[in-house]
């Protein structure tokens, strides 16, 4: 082998081992279980200390005895929106009205709806700031021009009454929501004057449904997870209590995807020390 084809083979040489080591690392900063700091945005918290007060409901009977403004609701200026599509044969349209303010979703709601101008459609979920616009203010859907569901949006909850009615406009529920939280939802405390929240416990229909919040006593999130028709599903997480410096996972258990899958049995994906330390991991996670 001549000196110009040896070198020639030891650079590509070393360009293959710098890529499979690159990779190596790559998959190794990608490792979700590598460590148990975890980058949250409900850590520290900024937990709801009030939940379903009275006190914006008294300020809106205030501003009704005032001149209401056009497309102004909670203070905020909205624009309309108007969709209409075929389904079966069914005209279905729905109105609403939307904000382009700047705002972080709560994290706490599971159900945050918006706008999405490219999709031209509503949707509830991965919203991002930039992305799309939040719903606020009133929303109608209608099916063949008879009115469905009716109710309120403030920053893409759900708020105030919401009402369903069938194809003759007759009513068939109504729901009471407080920002997102069904109000329904049961809330315990620590401490029930200064309103130190232990547990937040989402529920419509009288089961279980949305984020369950679990808080120590220094207001650091515990345990979070989700309900879906009374049972838990997915990936519950527990966390140590490091007094709102840091989020370290505890440990990671794994529900059901869905509700009603009877045959699947809930297993430990994950755990690790107080340190963020990997001490047990599920043969099932990898």
């Amino acid at each position: 082998m001549s000196m110009k084809h040896f070198i020639l083979f030891s650079l590509l040489t070393m360009g293959t081992l710098s890529m499979c080591f690159g990779q190596k690392t790559e998959e190794k900063k990608t490792d979700p279980d590598s460590s148990g700091v975890v980058d949250s945005y409900l850590l520290p918290t900024t937990m709801p200390l009030l939940l379903f007060d009275d006190s914006e409901e008294k300020e809106e009977k205030k501003a009704k005895k005032k001149k209401i403004r056009k497309n102004i609701y909670f203070g905020i200026k909205t624009r309309r929106g108007f969709l209409r599509r075929d389904l079966r044969g069914q005209d279905i349209v729905e109105l609403f009205n939307y904000t382009d303010a700047e705002r972080q979703p709560d994290p706490y709601i599971r159900d945050v709806f918006w706008y999405d101008p490219g999709e031209k459609s509503i949707q509830n979920e991965n919203y991002q700031p930039g992305q799309g616009y939040l719903l606020h203010g009133p929303y109608e859907r209608r099916i063949n021009d008879v009115v469905v569901e009716s109710g309120m949006y403030y920053y893409g909850m759900k708020h105030k009454t919401w009402m369903l009615f069938d194809q003759r406009n007759v009513l068939q529920d109504k729901n009471h929501f407080e920002e997102g939280w069904p109000r329904e939802s049961r809330i315990t405390y620590y401490n029930q004057s200064s309103k130190s929240i232990e547990k937040i416990i989402p529920v419509q229909y009288g089961l279980e449904e949305g984020y369950f919040f679990h808080f120590y006593e220094d207001q650091q999130i515990a345990v979070t997870g989700e309900y879906q028709f009374g049972q838990k599903v997915g990936l519950w997480t527990e966390y140590w209590d490091t007094n709102n410096a840091r989020a370290i996972r505890k440990r990671e258990i794994q529900y059901q995807e869905e509700p009603y899958m009877d045959d699947f049995r809930p297993y430990i994906r994950a755990e690790w020390d107080k340190d963020g330390n990997l001490i047990y991991r599920s043969e099932r996670a990898n």
